[in-house]
């Protein structure tokens, strides 16, 4: 079983972004019965995502890339449980690699840095840009701001 052990910051100054290329992606949610079923647009590419519950910073993950005309279609017919706007930018760090979201439209101004890690204890290093970890705070998984489509406070 394929697992994602993620941990997740605010980040506090976008500055580390000049001059990195971003990636545009959109992305909606199908169904969340125990387990959330997401399609992505990211650039040119789709994908179909299926994700369990977490338990601790660790859950189920599965993803699989589907044809970009079927990303679309369902994306613009299906995801009837909301959507996320963003670009994502990724900034190698030593052995990792931080997913920075930028996110737009109703959540512009939200910024969130990702990281996933071999295991729960892996060190993440500290990061001036970085600011407070959310990693625990479901309001800030991409599938609550997607219903929520405010930014908490």
């Amino acid at each position: 079983m394929a697992t994602e052990i993620e941990r997740k910051f605010l980040v506090r100054d976008t500055a580390v972004l000049a001059g990195l290329t971003g990636t545009k992606m959109a992305q909606g949610y199908l169904a969340d019965n125990g387990m959330v079923v997401r399609v992505r647009v990211a650039g040119d590419r789709g994908f179909l995502t299926l994700k369990g519950k977490t338990k601790g910073l660790s859950r189920a993950e599965f993803e699989y890339e589907v044809p970009l005309e079927d990303a679309q279609a369902l994306l613009a017919g299906f995801a009837t449980l909301g959507r996320v706007e963003k670009i994502r930018y990724c900034i190698p760090v030593g052995d990792l690699i931080f997913e920075v979201d930028v996110f737009e439209k109703e959540l512009s101004g939200l910024v969130v840095a990702e990281v996933e890690l071999p295991t729960e204890e892996h060190p993440v290093p500290q990061l001036d840009w970085l600011g407070d970890e959310v990693s625990l705070d479901p309001r800030y998984r991409n599938s609550e701001l997607a219903v929520s489509r405010t930014i908490p406070a």
